[in-house]
């Protein structure tokens, strides 16, 4: 699974791919400051089984913190785009082509509308935030119906003549960006063109096709960062327009936590507040009073892990999974307990999860047993969030 982190140059993009990862990217004031795709690992927070089982947990990756477990995602940072970029301008093409085998994106919007189409700052409000939802739709948009009209004729012809299905050649040639046959399928009933043979799309109008593609394989989080600075009538305006969007102060999350990784500071990603341990300049004091009183009060929070988990539990719909080799201790065999937490689809079965853990143990499953009832389950089990699962395998 991989969150794909979009948008246009100078939003501050980089700043909440720092903020999420804690990673060096660069961060500067000026269109495509990110030049190469930034990669990079994210959090998302789940309830830990621990408690429920009377141990602590020791995860292999991630951490635990109290009753909440901080479980890793996979995150790419792509540079900005600008108007054009599906025919080449900046350099479009590499940076669409990054987000291929993004699950789904977030996009990182300037909510005080003070960065224009390019992405060079302008005076505050000069710049519809909603027209960059346009923009960064029809982008992508125009992308896949490049990729589908390429060679289209010659392929349309050929999959007629051998009487395949038209999704089954959609997918075929839209698989580097994630588009499956039942994908194809659902993209070409929305678009109205199902039933429609190969030959007669290009004529109907493909863009149709690349914008219900575009809805299905890349779904889409709207990250309204700089929240704290937006007039309080503009966020209201945003907030109906885009009722599911997430208000955002990345550069208070980048600041609190470098302020944790200092030891000046207690504070967990996502929380509603932090506690002062150390010694403060008069400088950080003031940062620090500002982040209090203008993000953390009026927002909740600073914005940033809620967008994971929105595009994570919202979106994707993941649950939480824990696999472990002895149901009674729940440790692997180097002894860490709960060690690992897979973030999997619903219906997900105790089979797949097997394979998730390891081929071998895919291959070679017996059973599983539910750590929690004690009571086998078979290979074709749907698992539950939460569910603490061994998997028994042939040796």
């Amino acid at each position: 699974m991989r969150i794909g982190i979009v948008g246009k140059p100078n939003v501050g993009k980089s700043t909440f791919f720092a903020a999420a990862t804690l990673a060096d990217a660069a961060i500067g004031n000026y269109p495509f400051t990110t030049i190469e795709a930034n990669h990079g690992v994210g959090y998302v927070r789940v309830p830990d089984p621990g408690p429920s089982f009377g141990v602590q947990a020791t995860p292999r990756h991630g951490k635990v913190v109290g009753p909440t477990r901080y479980v890793p995602v996979d995150l790419v940072d792509v540079a900005g785009l600008v108007p054009g970029a599906h025919e080449g301008r900046g350099l479009g093409n590499k940076f669409l082509g990054d987000l291929a085998q993004a699950d789904v994106l977030v996009h990182v919007l300037d909510a005080t509308g003070a960065t224009d189409a390019e992405g060079n700052v302008v005076p505050a409000g000069s710049r519809d935030p909603l027209e960059d939802v346009r923009f960064l739709e029809s982008e992508i948009d125009w992308w896949i119906e490049g990729l589908i009209e390429d060679g289209w004729e010659r392929m349309a012809k050929r999959v007629q003549m051998e009487g395949r299905k038209v999704e089954s050649a959609i997918a075929e040639k839209l698989s580097g960006i994630g588009i499956s046959e039942v994908l194809a399928a659902k993209g070409l009933r929305e678009a109205g063109l199902a039933g429609k043979k190969p030959t007669e799309l290009e004529a109907a109008g493909l863009l149709a096709l690349a914008q219900a593609l575009r809805r299905a394989s890349k779904p889409m989080v709207l990250a309204l960062n700089k929240a704290d600075a937006a007039p309080p009538e503009s966020l209201a305006r945003l907030g109906k327009a885009l009722p599911a969007a997430v208000c955002v102060s990345a550069q208070s999350e980048l600041a609190l936590q470098k302020g944790a990784q200092a030891g000046l500071l207690e504070y967990s990603p996502g929380a509603s507040s932090f506690t002062v341990k150390g010694q403060l300049s008069p400088q950080q004091k003031k940062g620090l009073d500002y982040v209090r009183d203008h993000v953390l009060a009026p927002l909740g929070e600073t914005g940033v892990a809620r967008v994971l988990e929105a595009a994570v539990f919202g979106i994707l719909h993941r649950i939480p999974v824990f696999p472990v080799e002895d149901e009674s201790k729940l440790t692997d065999k180097e002894g860490r307990v709960l060690p690992d937490c897979h973030l999997v689809a619903p219906g997900t079965t105790a089979r797949q999860l097997a394979y998730k853990v390891h081929t071998d143990l895919g291959d070679h499953f017996i059973r599983g047993i539910d750590c929690r009832t004690k009571r086998a389950i078979g290979h074709d089990h749907e698992l539950k969030a939460g569910d603490v699962v061994k998997i028994v395998a042939k040796a």
